[in-house]
């Protein structure tokens, strides 16, 4: 497996600490309550206004508790990237976790709408930090960009921790008598994402985004729980579960097998509840771009719809992936997923 790759890992270093200078307000409290938190949303929905009545069928408001944010940086729109401390109640986990809202989170006329959520994953072992939170990787204010042109839906990005140590990858995965990182990124994960924001009800409101092990993770994540998430990103991945903790637990690992898991999926008839869209991305100067090829070919069947994007000159690292993100990636996955319903 390439993981860790130096050239990654230089984009990681850079991009975990580089943040917006003059960040003068970093570690002070934040809060992303937006314009729900003082509105009545089934009071304010008119009868005949069928948007408002959408918005409010799909949509899941806040259920608290409502978690401390500090600040940990400040994009030049004005909004925040924040971050707080998760203890997992089903995991047992406890990590940091940084996100971000896009503008249009605050505008009153979405305060009765969910917001679609995108779960970022960086590369490398991902830990005590996530990359994505820095700015200078461009995630949030190119999506910002993107949602402006009409590229993009203005997803709430999310990004936690990936491992629960530098020394070893548990392939975000319950690995028997490891740290249950399966539990954390599926279950413990989106359920502080629905405590604290406004969120859709269905699948078609959550996806994942991830590079190089990250990729994998969300790969995996997306084919193990087609119930929950819709779509993935999967930029320069790995496609099989390779942690040195599986030693001795084969039917774990098979388990948590992407191969093995599109190959099951792919099997059943498709239906608007099962079909996945998994978004794969690899630079032309990248060893991932043959096996994302082959893995499309093999197990790109039934509900399992896949696209890649080719990155011209693309190495393996993160501003390689968000270039190709822009470059139609976060297009198509938008294109399938769950918008935020405005109303008057």
């Amino acid at each position: 497996m390439n993981r860790p790759l130096k050239a990654l890992m230089a984009a990681v270093a850079l991009g975990s600490v580089t943040l917006v200078t003059g960040c003068s307000d970093q570690g002070a409290p934040v809060t992303f309550d937006g314009p729900s938190a003082s509105a009545a949303p089934r009071k304010t929905v008119a009868t005949g206004d069928r948007a408002a009545e959408e918005a409010t069928a799909k949509s899941l408001m806040p259920i608290g508790p409502k978690a401390e944010f500090t600040v940990q940086s400040t994009l030049d729109d004005g909004t925040k990237i924040g971050v707080t401390t998760l203890a997992g109640k089903k995991s047992g986990f406890t990590g940091k976790v940084w996100v971000w809202a896009p503008k249009q989170y605050f505008d009153p006329k979405y305060a009765n709408t969910g917001f679609p959520v995108l779960i970022a994953l960086p590369g490398g072992n991902g830990y005590p930090k996530n990359y994505w939170m820095g700015t200078d990787l461009k995630l949030q204010s190119s999506i910002s960009e993107w949602s402006r042109e009409g590229k993009s839906l203005p997803f709430i990005v999310v990004m936690p921790v990936l491992n629960p140590d530098d020394k070893y990858y548990y392939d975000g995965s319950d690995i028997p008598g490891q740290p249950k990182m399966g539990t954390w990124m599926t279950e413990d994960v989106p359920d502080f994402v629905k405590a604290n924001f406004r969120t859709f009800r269905s699948r078609d409101g959550w996806a994942f985004m991830g590079s190089s092990s990250g990729g994998f993770v969300g790969l995996k994540s997306v084919l193990k729980h087609p119930e929950k998430f819709k779509a993935v990103i999967a930029s320069g991945p790995d496609v099989v579960p390779d942690s040195p903790l599986w030693a001795g637990h084969a039917a774990e690992q098979r388990a948590n097998d992407p191969r093995e898991l599109a190959k099951v999926l792919g099997a059943q008839p498709p239906t608007k509840d099962n079909e996945v869209y998994l978004a794969f991305q690899a630079g032309t100067k990248e060893s991932a771009l043959k096996r994302v090829k082959a893995f499309i070919r093999a197990y790109g069947k039934g509900p399992v719809r896949t696209r890649l994007q080719v990155i011209q000159d693309g190495e393996h690292n993160a501003k390689t992936y968000v270039k190709g993100m822009g470059d139609g990636s976060i297009e198509w996955i938008s294109e399938h997923m769950q918008a935020p319903i405005p109303t008057s």
